[in-house]
């Protein structure tokens, strides 16, 4: 059931994009705050249930950069977010990527930190509020750019500690 959340969480993505494209924003936030809350509820269900699995330890980070980016380049598109935003996230999510298969190729899995979960977060949050028509929302997209890459940091961090021991 978890990994199904997770999969639709991928899936909203392309109707709220299509959405965000139309200029219907009320749409658009409806179904973007459906998928946030795919999130909160696949990575609670997974706990309670004990049903934590790898293949889902990959997809929702997978799932999160499709749910963030995708709707972030349409926003680029229809003028309601700084493309400089999408462009600095954009390379911090294709680095951790690259960061976290290096890892998994020597065997080390890096478990998502809190400073990770907070930039997706304000993503998350900060997309819902540009959606609604808050400026705000650019102001949080901002300050999620800066979790972003102190998360990126601390990432590097775990892995360079790691590949020090073997």
């Amino acid at each position: 059931m978890v990994n199904y959340l997770t999969w639709l969480r991928v899936f909203l993505a392309f109707p709220v994009v299509f959405f965000i494209l139309e200029r219907e924003f009320t749409v658009a936030l409806v179904l973007y705050l459906l998928g946030a809350l795919t999130d909160w509820l696949d990575g609670n269900l997974a706990r309670k249930n004990n049903t934590v699995n790898n293949f889902g330890k990959l997809l929702d980070p997978y799932a999160d950069k499709v749910f963030v980016l995708l709707p972030l380049i349409a926003l680029v598109e229809v003028s309601k977010v700084k493309a400089i935003w999408v462009i600095l996230l954009t390379f911090r999510e294709l680095s951790i990527s690259f960061l976290r298969s290096l890892a998994v190729e020597k065997g080390f899995y890096m478990e998502a930190s809190s400073l990770g979960k907070v930039k997706t977060f304000l993503e998350f949050f900060s997309i819902s509020l540009i959606l609604a028509g808050f400026k705000l929302g650019e102001v949080l997209l901002g300050i999620s750019v800066v979790f972003a890459y102190a998360s990126g940091i601390d990432y590097l961090s775990k892995y360079l500690n790691y590949a020090k021991r073997i």
